[in-house]
């Protein structure tokens, strides 16, 4: 729409080359009429202001009261244009008629009709018939998305930036093409309070009503505003066919609310709430559903989750809360398959404070309560994790402590479950390291001493086992290495290439830990940044005997200007100089071997608009591969995007991954979809498969995904919509699914967004 029209009248200036004017004119002591030229107004106001110009074939008036001017008539004011066969100026109250091809501009902003009437200092007037085209408006640094057209029987203007449509239509499309138009009985747009209130509107696509809506309140700049947002309709198999209307009220510029209702054929009505928040010192959200009673099941069925982070100072944590009715909710009532396959639900609250200490110290002190709803999948049991009730930590640091750096961490954590073990166990560990490093070479010492003390239940503990068992244990460790560089070209291109070889020793005596429960350890995962840690387990009821020594080298090439990472390649093995001693327990087989997996991988843009990854845990004692995962992407355009991958671990996982998001031709459609198979297991894991269609003002998508929701299970979803660009979406949304199913996908209607990790290095 026209921006705010009210600067006042400072002059009348002749556009079209003129002799003199006559003097009776010039004075305004009458009327007078000059073919092909203009009178001139009395100057008013400051020299600051605006003048006022028109020109047309005739003019004539009286130069400070009122002029008329015909064929080809025109007034300009700054950024304000108004043309017409005729114009009628009436300079006491700054206001114009026009009619006759009328056309009035400002910034962009297009309307035209057969008459208007409008008053510049108040921006008030009347236009009759108007066809109108609109801009994009910028705000200080927002920029409004508003950008289309139509017409309308009527626009009044209502005052500086508000207007109100009657009988209108509005499109995005551009002239010509219209694919999808709105028609709305009563339309205001108020560009003050950037909002815009509708009644009677009926979307057509293709000339066919698809969507109704009696009144509905919107937000011209992309900011929360309290109403109805598009409903969604889809299919499920565990829900059938379903639509959910959502009302979100925008309670306060830090605080909103979404409540919904979804209808599934199979299951019943659900209702659901988000409620948002964010405060100066915290934030978050809180999430229920509630089925009252699922048709198929014939039980109440519900979901709660409340999400909270503060700072308060020194002081920070979280609280973090969820609950579901029943083992199986996620299974039958969600359409995410990171929901469907959550176990443990965690319920927990944690606080922490932080401070200085002793100079150039720092320490951390925290506390957590945690406990978990797990949810079992009858064909898969799994044990519950124990409680944390609670747990409390305290950790400090000081460097250059005479020269060494200090550290300090420690632990009480009371274990809780219903079926184990139950115990306390206090944990302190301070330790000492003498950083010494240089531009090419770093090497640092450390020794620690790591102290546990256990208090266990008497009742389930084996027969003559300790209900207090300590264990004591020195850490010493040598870590160094060194960092060369040399430039070269590649491919034309000149980089910076490093090498980085690196040594680490540990040694850990041994000492029996066979005695001691297994409340939260686990063996860690063997990757390349475990195998410069200390302990081969995570959790803190085992600490690893070592005698052992990993050597590595990294080598990367790096843009000489910039400094960014264009490729990485690294290789490493642990050597062992003794038998493995301590196990996770009594199943488990102690190590013998002296070398350890090889560890090697390869990542970065590996050639033009390609970007690929390559790992491989090799066991030389198989002489094949424990771990391997390859995976590429080619993105040579916007909007295209193919991703593959394989996954392969040894005797769990045997799985092959690909996406995509695929131009079909010169048509303006595309192909999406991902495929991702167990070859070990003999089924899909995840499918997605659909088409997008880019109409220029609209999307079309039509998606279809199935996933497993069990061992046994597997649950699909249709989803269908048409998004109308600028204006709403019909159907149910698959972009969720899109994104995080095709690594790399891009909406048609939105600029693709620039990611500096996929420089092209060799283009």
């Amino acid at each position: 729409m026209l921006r705010g029209l009210r600067a006042p009248v400072l002059a009348m200036v002749l556009l079209a080359p003129v002799a003199a004017v006559a003097d009776d004119a010039g004075a305004g002591s009458g009327p007078a009429a000059v073919p092909g030229q203009g009178l001139k107004l009395p100057q008013r106001g400051g020299d600051s202001e605006q003048p006022t110009r028109i020109t047309a074939d005739k003019v004539e008036g009286v130069a400070d009261r009122d002029v008329t001017a015909t064929g080809q008539a025109e007034l300009k004011r700054g950024d304000l244009n108004i043309s017409g066969e005729r114009l009628h100026y009436r300079a006491d109250t700054d206001e114009v008629d026009a009619t006759g091809n009328v056309r009035i501009e400002r910034l962009g902003d297009v309307i035209q009709g057969p008459s208007l009437r409008y008053r510049i200092p108040d921006s008030t007037g009347v236009f009759e018939k108007p066809d109108y085209s609109l801009a994009p408006r910028n705000r200080g640094q927002a920029t409004t998305p508003v950008a289309g057209r139509g017409s309308a029987t009527e626009l009044d203007f209502e005052g500086e930036d508000k207007f109100h449509f009657k009988d209108a239509t509005f499109t995005t499309c551009k002239p010509g093409s219209d694919d999808w138009f709105a028609k709305v009985g009563d339309l205001r747009l108020d560009f003050n309070r950037e909002v815009g209130t509708a009644t009677n509107s009926t979307i057509y696509f293709y000339n066919a009503p698809i969507l109704y809506l009696p009144w509905m309140t919107f937000s011209l700049n992309n900011e929360r505003k309290t109403g109805f947002l598009p409903p969604s309709i889809g299919s499920t198999g565990q829900g059938g066919p379903e639509i959910t209307v959502p009302y979100y009220f925008n309670l306060a510029p830090n605080r909103d609310l979404t409540l919904a209702s979804r209808y599934m054929q199979k299951r019943g009505l659900q209702w659901s709430g988000q409620f948002r928040f964010l405060e100066r010192n915290t934030n978050g959200e809180v999430h229920f559903e509630d089925l009252p009673r699922d048709h198929v099941t014939g039980q109440k069925r519900s979901a709660f989750t409340l999400n909270d982070v503060f700072t308060a100072g020194r002081f920070s944590g979280y609280v973090n809360v969820n609950k579901v009715s029943d083992d199986a909710y996620f299974r039958d009532l969600s359409t995410r398959i990171n929901l469907t396959s959550q176990t443990n639900l965690v319920r927990e609250g944690f606080v922490s404070y932080a401070n200085n200490w002793w100079d150039t110290g720092t320490y951390t002190a925290s506390a957590r309560m945690q406990r978990f709803q797990t949810l079992q999948d009858p064909s898969n049991p799994v044990v519950p994790p124990y409680a944390r009730l609670p747990q409390i930590t305290l950790s400090a640091a000081r460097q250059d402590f005479r020269g060494l750096d200090f550290a300090f961490s420690s632990e009480y954590v009371d274990f809780e479950h219903p079926t184990l073990v139950n115990g306390r166990r206090l944990t302190a560990y301070p330790s000492l390291s003498l950083p010494v490093v240089t531009a090419g070479a770093f090497f640092t010492p450390k020794v620690g001493w790591h102290a546990t003390r256990y208090q266990l239940d008497r009742s389930l503990l084996a027969p003559g086992a300790p209900t207090q068992p300590v264990r004591m244990l020195p850490i010493m460790s040598l870590d160094g290495g060194l960092i060369f560089e040399r430039p070269v070209r590649i491919f034309g291109q000149s980089f910076t290439q490093t090498l980085e070889p690196r040594a680490y020793y540990l040694k850990v005596p041994f000492k029996d830990q066979s005695q001691i429960p297994l409340f939260d350890t686990a063996v860690a995962d063997f990757n390349y940044a475990q195998i410069f840690s200390e302990n081969t387990f995570v959790g803190g009821d085992r600490i690893a005997d070592a005698n052992q020594l990993t050597l590595a080298a990294t080598t990367r090439l790096l843009s000489p200007s910039n400094g960014q990472e264009a490729i990485r390649a690294l290789i490493g093995q642990r050597y062992y100089f003794s038998d493995q001693k301590v196990v996770l327990d009594s199943s488990a087989t102690p190590r013998t071997y002296k070398n350890s997996d090889w560890l090697a991988s390869i990542s970065g843009r590996i050639a033009p608009k390609w970007t690929g990854e390559t790992a491989i845990d090799y066991d030389p004692r198989q002489q094949s591969a424990s771990r391997l995962t390859v995976s590429a992407r080619y993105q040579p355009e916007a909007f295209s995007t193919l991703n593959m991958s394989y996954r392969y671990l040894r005797d769990q996982v045997h799985q092959v991954d690909v996406s995509s998001q695929w131009p079909l031709g010169k048509s303006g459609w595309y192909g999406v979809g991902r495929y991702n198979y167990s070859v070990r297991d003999r089924r899909m894991i995840e499918g997605l498969g659909g088409f997008e269609y880019n109409g220029d003002c609209w999307v079309l998508r039509f998606v279809v995904q199935r996933f497993a929701v069990a061992t046994q299970q597997a649950t699909n979803s249709i989803f269908v919509q048409l998004e109308l660009n600028g204006f709403s979406r019909v159907g149910s949304n698959p972009l969720e699914s899109l994104k995080r199913n095709i690594p790399g996908y891009s909406r048609l209607n939105q600029s693709p967004t620039s990611d500096s990790s996929t420089t092209d290095f060799f283009n």
